[in-house]
């Protein structure tokens, strides 16, 4: 049976897929899941050496200096959240072809990696090449749901500004300040997300009526939400979802998560695709590129 029917209704409804059945190698989770937290593990002061410059959104951000609520203007403590980041825009060639001109040169900045641990640099270059073919495979089944052509999406996707974030949320010596979360309300912002956690709870999506859920746990699978370019190009017709890091009760908890955050190349331009409007239903978005969209959405949600 064609899953284009399940993936059409789950975009529909809620914006979020449980997948299974990915292929994706147990080894290449379990190797940046390992280097992540022996990573994470060192003192502050040696994570510090890879916090990037300004506009560089590459390598480690420290806790409570993003807040990613700031992404629709809502006022929130920062995020009780450690993260490390990486692209594929090492190769200069490679930057070019996704969009590097003058004055992006922030925003194309290399990777930045720690002298430890060992194999690092390897563990997270073979997660980020595993879910760029799984990233591949989803955009076209999605394509195909919404009565496209099966490569509808390839030549908006083939130079794309992916970024992979681990986001660490560690245990806590103090309660929460008042309305502060481990990641605070917010849509992702590229075309879609593909998530693994390591198991613990604390994931929570918004239902239509506004009620807050907690996503299931479920064994060998990753999480798939959509962004606000998708959104963009369905006309609404398939939701951005907004979604949340609780703090659990336990402080003594902490949790780790891997985000890999499929976004179009640069200069992509969003507008609504031809099966999602009508002359009843005209485009609800004027169209934008990649690029200044999720340009604008970092900028607002770091201090």
């Amino acid at each position: 049976m064609s899953p284009g029917p399940r993936i059409r209704q789950a975009c529909q409804d809620m914006g979020f897929l449980v997948v299974t059945g990915h292929g994706v190698p147990d080894e290449a989770i379990s190797g940046i899941e390992a280097a992540s937290r022996e990573f994470f593990s060192l003192h502050h002061e040696e994570k510090a050496l890879c916090v990037g410059g300004p506009g560089v959104f590459r390598g480690y951000t420290p806790a409570e200096t993003t807040a990613l609520a700031l992404s629709h203007d809502a006022v929130t403590p920062p995020d009780l959240c450690e993260a490390f980041s990486i692209n594929r825009l090492d190769d200069r060639e490679v930057a070019l072809q996704s969009g590097l001109r003058e004055g992006r040169e922030a925003f194309f900045a290399p990777n930045i990696w720690p002298q430890r641990p060992e194999g690092f640099k390897h563990a997270f270059e073979t997660y980020y090449a595993v879910m760029e073919d799984l990233a591949n495979r989803l955009m076209g089944l999605m394509a195909l749901a919404l009565g496209l052509d099966e490569h509808w999406f390839d030549d908006k996707i083939r130079d794309h500004i992916t970024n992979l974030t681990v986001n660490y949320y560690p245990e806590l010596d103090r309660p929460a300040a008042r309305s502060q979360f481990r990641r605070g309300e917010h849509t992702d912002w590229g075309s879609l997300s593909i998530l693994y956690h390591d198991g613990e709870p604390g994931l929570q999506i918004k239902s239509p009526d506004g009620e807050w859920a907690d996503v299931p746990i479920v064994a060998d699978a990753f999480v798939v939400n959509l962004g606000d370019l998708m959104a963009f190009w369905t006309n609404d017709r398939w939701k951005s979802t907004y979604h949340r890091v609780v703090v659990p009760e336990d402080h003594s908890t902490d949790r780790l998560s891997i985000a890999f955050f499929h976004q179009p190349a640069y200069d992509t331009l969003v507008e609504c695709i031809p099966t999602c409007t009508s002359s009843d239903d005209p485009p609800r978005y004027a169209p934008t590129t990649s690029g200044e969209w999720i340009l604008s959405m970092l900028e607002k949600t770091t201090y």
